[in-house]
């Protein structure tokens, strides 16, 4: 953590800060501080704010060197997004930022990422299912986009074991944790079916989940999550997922509201229920040890760029988190 304190940082820093609460201005409930001290965030955005058709969760973390001599590092998160779409979008963001080197791009970033969902959700009245109901969205499989919005298991597949974890409760505001293992997309649309027929856990005031399945054809991930009310609580969640570098699997957390608002520990109590159930089922050892080497690894890239730029004075390369 040495570079993030090096004081030669102290004016990237202040840009960051800057920045950030400028953010955090514009886009209000969208924008997301994942880690502060990490300066690890994320941005929810969408086609059009009053009937979203397209949304892309932008997630960031800020080198000790950005902006002055670092691009962000980022990762965009839309399952429907790949393929010859994903290099076309992330290409136009890497030319903004050599348009604008050594200044903040966070915010024409997110603008550009909106401006081609706009022109995406514009161009796909040519049949082709881009999302389906229920937050789910489809992108590794062909799979029948019918047959997964109305539940119907026409192959056969079998209801996963579904997990429940240890409760915390806070202020009269209880957290539990549930956890299945899942293949396909139509596994998570049985699983919430499931819980749902529970009367206690249909009656949560939230029902955050997030989940991850690894497409062994094409090399990638199918994920989603959905807050159920918890604004920015599904994206934590996956974000969770992602760095625990988890797969196959699916969790949700159910939420009973007491009355007390909690403030940002209610991020806390979500996470920590989800990672508790995700080491109790042997999904992963430790968060901590993990999150440690991811953040020694970035913070060693950077300082690699920043030397590289020192040297040859080209400009730095660019790194896409790929969970």
């Amino acid at each position: 953590m040495a570079d993030i304190l090096n004081p030669e940082n102290e004016g990237d820093l202040q840009s960051q800060i800057e920045e950030v609460e400028a953010l955090s201005s514009i886009y209000g409930d969208e924008w997301c501080v994942i880690d502060e001290a990490s300066r690890i965030f994320c941005i929810k955005i969408s086609n059009d704010l009053d009937e979203p058709k397209l949304t892309a969760c932008l997630q960031i973390i800020l080198p000790p060197d950005y902006p002055s001599a670092a691009p962000p590092i980022y990762q965009i998160n839309a399952a429907w997004l790949r393929g010859p779409e994903r290099a076309k979008l992330a290409n136009s963001l890497e030319d903004l930022y050599v348009e604008h080197v050594g200044e903040s791009i966070l915010y024409l970033w997110v603008e550009k990422i909106r401006e081609f969902l706009v022109e995406k959700s514009q161009s796909s009245e040519t049949g082709e299912v881009i999302e389906v109901t229920s937050g789910l969205t489809l992108a590794c499989q062909s799979y029948d986009g019918g047959s997964l919005v109305t539940g119907i298991n026409h192959h056969g597949e079998e209801l996963p074991p579904i997990k429940h974890g240890n409760p915390i409760t806070d202020r009269r505001s209880t957290f539990q944790p549930h956890l299945a293992p899942v293949v396909t997309p139509r596994q998570v649309k049985m699983v919430l079916e499931k819980l749902y027929e529970n009367k206690k856990i249909a009656s949560a005031t939230h029902n955050i989940y997030a989940y991850r399945i690894y497409c062994e054809d094409k090399h990638s991930f199918l994920q989603d999550c959905e807050d159920d009310g918890e604004t920015a609580a599904g994206g934590r969640l996956l974000h969770l997922l992602q760095i625990l570098d988890v797969r196959n699997v699916m969790v949700v957390v159910s939420r009973w509201y007491g009355g007390i608002l909690l403030g940002p520990d209610r991020f806390k109590h979500i996470n920590n229920c989800a990672r508790n159930i995700l080491v109790e089922e042997g999904y992963t050892a430790s968060s901590v040890r993990h999150t440690l080497g991811l953040l020694y690894i970035l913070l060693s890239k950077s300082q690699v760029r920043r030397n590289h730029l020192m040297k040859t004075g080209s400009c730095p390369e660019f790194v896409t988190l790929l969970f």
